[in-house]
């Protein structure tokens, strides 16, 4: 401890000093569950990797890197690649040789409740199997209908008239389960989970019966998640769409909510999504430009440091296939006016009003680090992150995002059409 900490004895475990008095403990090494005891615990791990040779990536320092080898640190949890296992075996030798004590746990099958399983043509499926099924009994609904979409298309308010809450189950136990799901292996429910997680403190009984949406779409799609399937170049992309106030009329008018607009954007690194939100903006936009504009510029705020994190590792591990020069970066927006603002920088009469704070992102479009262009609206992959859509649209946004489909009877519920250049 660097710092003094000061604790109560344990029950059962009595003190005094020479004049009797009961007496407190001070801590010379961290208990689990303090509050610094992360950061202690990361520093001393951090430590020992520097030592073998390793450097913390500026954009995260859980993500370690060296010439032959990538970490990736979470809590008490390790993720290592390298190009042989010889190479990951030796590592773990001289992490034990510093007297670090570690359990094998063989090959990346699972990591965090996510389950990696190989396919035959290469690619790798992730899936949360387990938790979904946690969800499902704990909700008592193991058998429950079948959704083919998660959220209907009507937007999900306050309800300050309806009724209370009368389930047995936990309202914000099972929100931030699905907060977990959706964030890591889930875009699909992303939407769904955001309008449901506004509601933990005092819910009704409308969203309850969201949040059991949910879980019905959940029940169909138990043993899915994200396919990653690999490719021959490396590429970030981006697609980024707004929902100008689409609580319009689904929330009283005196809820500021309800002028409110949505931001979702999914990110792609070589055509597997990574990274994707749906949230609510912060401020209100006067516009479908603006709306549209503040999304890109939130996405914006992302894929910047993402696109360094992913620079600096190539750079470290100096790949021959992969010159960071050649690395591209895309955005798309399936609205003109935000793109014709973010490549063209004129600010007239109707948009001179923004913040200078959303405009940060124009040098480097100007370096041509970053590319914005204009996407049809069928093809908008983050359509899905903003509004709830019918069933068709849905999937076929889904199958471009996560690369499966539901299939009835052995056929695929939708066809999947190749609109232009891009699908």
């Amino acid at each position: 401890m660097s710092e003094p900490v000061w604790i109560h004895p344990p029950r059962g475990f009595y003190t005094q000093n020479h004049r009797g008095q009961r007496t407190c403990l001070r801590l010379l090494r961290s208990l689990y569950g303090l509050r610094t005891a992360p950061l202690m615990f990361f520093e001393y791990c951090h430590a020992a990797f520097v030592e073998l040779g390793f450097t913390s990536c500026s954009q995260d320092r859980c993500l370690l890197l060296r010439h032959n080898c990538i970490v990736v640190l979470y809590v008490d949890d390790a993720g290592i690649a390298a190009p042989s296992e010889a190479i990951i075996n030796a590592l773990i030798r001289d992490l034990e040789s510093l007297g670090m004590q570690l359990t094998r746990e063989g090959s990346f099958v699972e990591f965090l409740g996510i389950k990696f399983t190989p396919q035959p043509n290469g690619a790798i499926e992730l899936t949360q199997k387990g938790l979904i099924t946690k969800i499902l009994d704990a909700m008592d609904m193991r058998h429950c209908a079948v959704n083919k979409t998660p959220t209907t298309q009507l937007g999900l308010g306050s309800d300050p008239d309806g009724p209370p809450m009368h389930e047995t189950w936990s309202y914000p136990s099972i929100v931030g389960m699905l907060l977990y799901l959706s964030t890591n292996t889930r875009p699909d429910i992303a939407y769904a989970v955001s309008q449901v997680a506004r509601f933990g403190t005092k819910p009704k009984q409308s969203h309850a019966v969201a949040v059991k949406m949910i879980a019905r779409y959940l029940q169909g799609t138990l043993d899915k998640g994200m396919i990653v399937r690999p490719c021959t170049t490396l590429g970030l992309e981006a697609y980024v769409d707004a929902d100008f106030a689409g609580l319009y009329q689904r929330e009283p008018d005196h809820v500021l909510d309800a002028a409110r607009s949505r931001t979702g954007y999914v990110i792609s690194l070589g055509g597997c999504p990574i990274l994707w939100r749906s949230q609510l903006q912060t401020e209100i936009a006067l516009s479908t430009v603006a709306a549209e504009y503040y999304a890109l510029s939130q996405c914006m705020r992302v894929v910047l440091p993402l696109r360094a994190l992913i620079l600096e590792t190539l750079t470290v591990l100096q790949h021959p296939a992969h010159c960071p020069t050649k690395f591209k970066c895309k955005v798309f927006g399936d609205n003109l006016g935000a793109c014709y603002l973010a490549t063209n920088h004129r600010l007239t009469s109707r948009t001179k009003y923004f913040l200078v704070k959303y405009h940060h992102f124009w040098d480097a479009v100007n370096r041509e680090e970053v590319q914005v262009e204009k996407v049809d609206t069928a093809l908008q992959n983050a359509d899905y992150l903003t509004k709830g859509l019918a069933p068709e649209p849905y999937l076929a946004n889904r199958h471009r995002v996560q690369g499966w489909l539901v299939h009835i009877n052995g056929e695929p519920y939708i066809k999947v059409h190749t609109l232009g250049a891009q699908s």
